[in-house]
């Protein structure tokens, strides 16, 4: 007999203890209803992936964070949302989630301040009690044609903002974490392909996924789960911060190696967020997912 959970749906699969007494099945590709136990054909719970969790989202005032803040409220989340000083836009976040029935925190300040990002860790805690997904997501890039032309005013704030200040995030939360809980950094094909315009940006990109790897063996045995996801050029306001006019008509075409010939939306990429945040990713950590229109890399 399959195992239920109160909802009625079968019982999340590290509830279920994996014994597997002899058995030997004579046919190819197998029977299932004669294997003892049965494989578990369903994890978690009925309706909303994401129901009473807490989530911190860095950047989540516009791009894919917003996305993903939009994402996790339909699936039950409350959201805390961290920008740096994109009033407008975070105020358009916050309307649209209570739009959609959803709970939103929002935090104004700096992550590369150590401080700031223990301060973000306490906020959530005093207004929603618990901490359960730490969605890094936030970074800057800026268009350098040379190496040479990087200063070390700019290699310092790139490094500072998109990935030290990812320790201090993780830092921040990490004590208040129970198992069960998800940390999700943002990475970046360019972390795969690198880009000779983006070096330092790049490099940086290179180190979350390194961090996601070794994070993720870490905390294994806490039960908490480090995954990561590296879009392709997807269409959010990094884009035309960061590249000319002329660049930006052309931006995710073939010219950038793209096999679909276009950039993404957010909302094509946030799915993948919501799915490493739930139980439906149980068994997955330390890994990537790649929305990128179809560029193939190594993960």
């Amino acid at each position: 007999m399959e195992q239920r959970n109160k909802y009625g749906c079968e019982r999340n699969c590290e509830d279920i203890a994996f014994s597997f007494p002899p058995q030997h099945q004579e046919i190819q590709p197998g029977l299932e209803y004669i294997m003892e136990p049965r494989p578990v054909s369903e994890c978690g719970d009925c309706g909303q992936k994401l129901k009473h969790k807490v989530a911190i989202i860095t950047g989540g005032d516009s791009g894919i964070g917003r996305a993903v803040a939009y994402e996790f409220v339909k699936e039950g989340a409350a959201v805390v949302i961290v920008y740096y000083d994109e009033e407008r836009d975070a105020k358009e976040t916050a309307e649209r989630i209570q739009q959609l029935g959803g709970k939103c925190l929002l935090i104004q300040g700096d992550l590369k301040d150590r401080g700031f990002a223990g301060r973000c860790a306490e906020q959530a805690i005093r207004c929603f009690g618990r901490i359960d997904i730490l969605v890094n997501n936030h970074a800057v890039q800026f268009v350098r044609r040379s190496i040479l032309d990087i200063s070390q005013e700019q290699l310092e704030l790139v490094f500072q903002n998109n990935i030290i200040s990812f320790f201090y995030m993780i830092q921040s939360v990490l004590p208040y974490m129970k198992k069960g809980s998800t940390i999700i950094n943002t990475a970046s094909v360019t972390a795969y392909q690198g880009n000779k315009d983006l070096i330092d940006y790049s490099a940086t990109k290179g180190a979350v996924v390194a961090l996601t790897r070794s994070l993720s063996q870490s905390l294994v045995e806490q039960g908490i789960r480090v995954n990561a996801v590296a879009p392709g050029p997807i269409w959010t306001p990094l884009i035309p911060a960061s590249f000319s006019a002329e660049e930006v008509a052309t931006f995710g075409r073939k010219t950038s190696r793209v096999p679909m010939d276009r950039a993404g939306h957010p909302c094509e990429v946030s799915p993948c967020y919501v799915f490493l945040a739930s139980d439906d990713s149980s068994y997955m950590t330390g890994q990537v997912m790649h929305p990128n229109g179809g560029t193939i890399v190594g993960s």
